[in-house]
């Protein structure tokens, strides 16, 4: 299966490319929908967020309360690193699982931490997605419906857009109209159709 990384900061626009993506006929495999799926109730990696971080980020109905996660872990960044090391191996499982599953022509892998390439060896390329700063603020303010400093800490968390490029084959800038980004999309779909095409 030939495979293409999509990857970009928070409020890039990366779900918008991912639904045209799909609206080609295309499988799409999103890491943040694997971490929802394997810490959804009664899973084992909820029981290990609650022994560790206690009963604080465990919503009344036993489901995990993500506002209250992500509260704690951008205060103290180890918690964060320790969450990624729980979860990170289960969703690259997950991904190859579905992987394998995948029926379409190629495969698009949603994989907003994407920091360099090992992580997923078998990627035949990396798209990125970047947007202007105050674009991103603006959109996380809207979509959390958070503050605008609470926006900003959470886009420093955010890997560098300049690393993400040392690693990236093909990069679209999401500063134009819905549209124009269409178009951008088709000139990729087409290329991957012929690099799969060429792989199989």
């Amino acid at each position: 299966m030939y495979c293409i990384g999509l990857t970009g900061s928070i409020a890039s626009g990366k779900s918008t490319v991912s639904r045209i993506f799909k609206e080609q006929g295309i499988t799409v495999i999103s890491a943040d929908e694997a971490a929802r799926e394997l810490t959804a109730r009664n899973q084992p990696a909820l029981a290990s967020i609650e022994q560790h971080f206690g009963q604080s980020v465990i919503s009344p109905t036993g489901e995990l309360d993500r506002c209250a996660l992500r509260e704690k872990i951008f205060k103290e960044p180890q918690q964060r690193i320790w969450l990624e090391q729980l979860l990170h191996p289960m969703i690259r499982q997950y991904i190859r699982d579905k992987v394998s599953q995948s029926e379409s022509p190629y495969t698009i892998i949603e994989i907003p931490l994407l920091n360099k390439r090992s992580d997923y060896p078998y990627l035949d390329r990396v798209l990125l997605i970047l947007a202007e700063r105050e674009q991103q603020i603006q959109r996380v303010i809207l979509r959390d419906n958070s503050s605008r400093k609470q926006a900003m800490a959470i886009l420093a968390t955010q890997i560098n857009d300049e690393l993400r490029k040392t690693f990236a084959d093909d990069v679209i800038y999401n500063n134009c109209s819905m549209a124009e980004l269409e178009k951008k999309i088709a000139i990729l779909h087409s290329q991957y159709l012929q690099f799969a095409s060429q792989k199989s």
